[in-house]
């Protein structure tokens, strides 16, 4: 008689996993969780003696080809960081503060030491952001993704008072660019990283490149940094117009995401040091300077608008909270989109 373990499903691996992740959620509990992880959803119950009007906003991302990465240097550690990085980074352009964050695991086989470091990195992400862990999914699907292969999401909500909600319609003429610097790559841009540096270049996750002091693989899986506790204290002191994630696309896409229409940026691009991991990509896949800016964050993560009389007083309260921050550029009346200045 045929099981459903004979088509490749482990059921009892995925109890074991939900075991083992009980203790990653519980550290992460806010005191609005009403359940634990097992029911068939997560309970959130909004303080109301907080929110005079409070809004919810959802985001829902990936880490990308980045876990062909983890995938290659058999570590698995970063990427739940990644994953909750990537959602929560979007929620605070809108001015919100992430509430819960749920994952989306897919496999063809479950691994659980895999799976269970995967949900680690998440659960620590979800300490970085000041959320918790509500809940997710594990799905073993054989037939669908080989052995050893998997794919990674995740969905996040968060919550801000409706007039405090971030609009482009902030944003005026002679407001400053505060970049805020990256860890690296962050989770973008991976699928060029990965044919210039392994194709082309020939190089291997363990190769430690000249002037690196760390395998590349460490290199190239350093977690997503996370914002949110350092824009939300910024918000309390600091008049803040707009706020842009650097994500996938880079300046040219999400830049002007946050501007009004007449409006451009000119940033500097001499106003910060450029990382070596984003030289070494450029230098060995001898990839154009306006592709790079156009596909990789080169170094800033995260860009906060600000008058230009609160620049300053941004600049030192982000650095107090252990953010590398730089004035980069400004706004000016335009046709729109990202000006480049040298």
């Amino acid at each position: 008689m045929m099981k459903y373990s004979d088509a490749g499903v482990n059921v009892e691996a995925a109890k074991e996993l939900v075991q083992r992740i009980l203790p990653l959620a519980a550290a992460t509990r806010r005191p609005e969780v009403l359940d634990e992880i097992g029911g068939f959803a997560g309970a959130f119950c909004i303080d109301r003696s907080r929110w005079r009007e409070p809004v919810l906003l959802g985001a829902a991302d990936g880490v990308g080809t980045k876990i062909k990465i983890a995938e290659m240097a058999g570590r698995f550690d970063t990427i739940g960081i990644d994953l909750v990085a990537m959602n929560v980074n979007d929620l605070i352009c809108q001015g919100a503060e992430p509430l819960f964050f749920l994952d989306y695991l897919a496999v063809g086989k479950l691994e659980v030491p895999v799976a269970e470091s995967i949900v680690e990195g998440i659960a620590q992400g979800c300490q970085l952001a000041g959320c918790a862990l509500l809940g997710g999914e594990t799905a073993e699907m054989p037939d669908v993704y080989e052995p050893g292969a998997f794919d990674l999401a995740g969905f996040a909500v968060g919550i801000a008072e409706r007039d405090r909600l971030l609009h482009p319609s902030m944003v005026r003429p002679g407001d400053v660019l505060i970049g805020l610097s990256s860890s690296g790559l962050h989770s973008c841009g991976y699928a060029l990283v990965r044919r210039v540096l392994f194709d082309v270049a020939g190089l291997a996750p363990s190769d430690t490149p000249q002037g690196f002091g760390r395998p590349l693989s460490d290199v190239l899986l350093e977690p997503t940094r996370i914002y949110v506790k350092s824009i939300l204290s910024l918000r309390e002191c600091v008049e803040v117009h707009g706020i842009v994630h650097v994500t996938t696309g880079a300046f040219a896409k999400n830049v002007p995401r946050a501007l009004p229409p007449g409006m451009q940026a000119d940033i500097h691009r001499s106003a910060w040091e450029v990382p070596p991991v984003f030289r070494l990509v450029q230098e060995r896949g001898g990839v154009d300077e306006a592709e790079m800016y156009a596909t990789l964050n080169m170094g800033i993560g995260m860009i906060v608008i600000v008058p230009q009389a609160d620049a300053d007083e941004c600049m030192a309260h982000l650095s107090a909270s252990g953010e590398g921050a730089t004035l980069i550029g400004r706004v000016s009346e335009g046709d729109g989109g990202v000006v480049f200045i040298d």
